[in-house]
């Protein structure tokens, strides 16, 4: 539900007249470090995607070294100032705390600054859309970073998933699907409406929006608790000792990465650009499908396939249970429009005759552990065709496979090796 405009509109007017509010003194914790070991995880694990693996040698693009102690000498109205300047609806309040995160996250995110702004490119006009479209602020875009290093195959410690890190229970609560073929926690246009639902119902309930992204956190039975057991004061500062760890530090975290994020130049940081498929696009299926066809039908290479669709725990989208998705680069929708009626068949044949087995993720659907390779028959292809493509014989080709004809069909599985 959006904001009433009245509300709205005295939220920007506090906004920006205080927005960077000196809090209660907070005196500098553990509390970063805990935070960003946690984007330290989920970016080491974001490097593993198709385009950033591909993208490696573009990586630690800084024009020169950050310099800490520059950081360190740099005078606390500086920061305010800046901080001020954005003018959120979400107070920017500045401590000791805020600006120990400021530190460690620009310390962290000083060589990945390429990967975190290629991602926004990416991402942010869909968090945008779905945020304003449930009145939540646009500076809540960046709570992504602080919560997944926008990482939709981020998976943490206690089994929260995806670019906005819900838990199962929470995931079922708003319409994410979750089972042993689909986990919608990673599809990222379902996941970030979900999480503008949930942030805007958090707010309703505290009707502070510190409070709503604290509880987004750690739920908002553990706010209570901290609010009754600081006499009834209801602002995160002030209840901010009676929050579990890792909360006490979210709010600074997340108003860190705001600041890193706005003002890296600032800090001599000149980070490159990696190469996304920032024109993609999406086509929904009534037919199950499965990847290893749409990549051989279209061209393209297994990995990407999952990198653009990673809310498919197995190479598989069951499309005659429900409309579902399939993301694809611009350039490869023509040639699977072409070709679906193939990828629906050979689908469908390895369904009913000689079933595909689907792995995990992260495992070869050709390969076993024999080593042995396999061939799916395409529509044109002739035993000659494939024995020539694999340098072998067609009697050993045969012979593989127990053939005593020449006689093959599409979508048909043979053993090359």
């Amino acid at each position: 539900m959006k904001l009433k405009l009245a509300a709205l509109v005295a939220l920007v007017i506090s906004a920006v007249q205080a927005p960077v509010a000196q809090a209660q003194e907070v005196h500098p914790s553990g509390d970063a470090e805990l935070m960003t070991l946690r984007y330290a995880e989920s970016y080491d694990s974001l490097l593993n995607s198709y385009y950033l693996r591909r993208n490696a040698h573009r990586h630690l693009r800084s024009a020169r070294e950050l310099s800490l102690e520059e950081f360190d000498a740099l005078p606390d109205s500086v920061i305010i100032r800046r901080l001020q300047a954005l003018h959120t609806v979400i107070p920017m309040t500045y401590n000791a705390e805020v600006r120990s995160h400021i530190r460690f996250y620009l310390k962290v995110m000083a060589n990945k600054l390429d990967v975190m702004l290629t991602l926004c490119e990416y991402y942010h006009p869909m968090f945008e859309e779905a945020l304003s479209r449930y009145g939540v602020p646009e500076e809540l875009k960046y709570l992504s970073i602080v919560e997944s290093a926008m990482n939709p195959q981020a998976t943490s410690r206690v089994g929260a998933a995806g670019l906005w890190q819900f838990m199962y229970s929470t995931g079922k609560l708003y319409d994410l699907e979750v089972n042993s073929v689909v986990d919608e926690r990673r599809d990222p246009y379902k996941s970030t409406v979900a999480a503008a639902r949930h942030l805007s119902d958090l707010y309703r309930v505290f009707g502070d929006w510190q409070l709503a992204i604290a509880a987004y956190n750690c739920g908002s039975g553990n706010i209570n608790k901290a609010i009754a057991r600081s006499g009834g004061k209801r602002g995160f500062w002030d209840i901010y000792y009676n929050l579990p760890r890792e909360t006490r530090g979210y709010i600074p975290s997340f108003i860190a990465v705001i600041y890193v994020m706005n003002y890296y130049e600032e800090h001599g940081l000149r980070p490159g650009r990696i190469n996304l498929p920032l024109r993609s696009d999406t086509i929904m299926l009534d037919r199950d499908v499965f990847l290893q066809f749409v990549a051989e039908e279209t061209g393209m290479e297994m990995d990407e396939l999952r990198t653009l669709n990673p809310q498919y725990r197995v190479d598989f989208i069951p499309g005659s249970s429900g409309m579902y998705p399939i993301c694809l680069p611009t350039s490869r929708l023509e040639p699977f429009i072409n070709n679906q009626d193939s990828i629906y068949a050979r689908t469908a044949d390895s369904l009913s005759r000689r079933p595909v087995k689907v792995e995990p993720r992260g495992k070869s659907v050709h390969s076993k552990a024999s080593g042995s390779k396999y061939y799916t028959v395409r529509k044109g292809d002739t035993l000659g065709k494939i024995a020539s493509k694999h340098g072998i014989s067609v009697s050993t080709l045969k012979k593989r496979n127990g053939l005593r004809s020449d006689k093959i069909r599409v979508g048909q599985k043979l053993k090359v090796k």
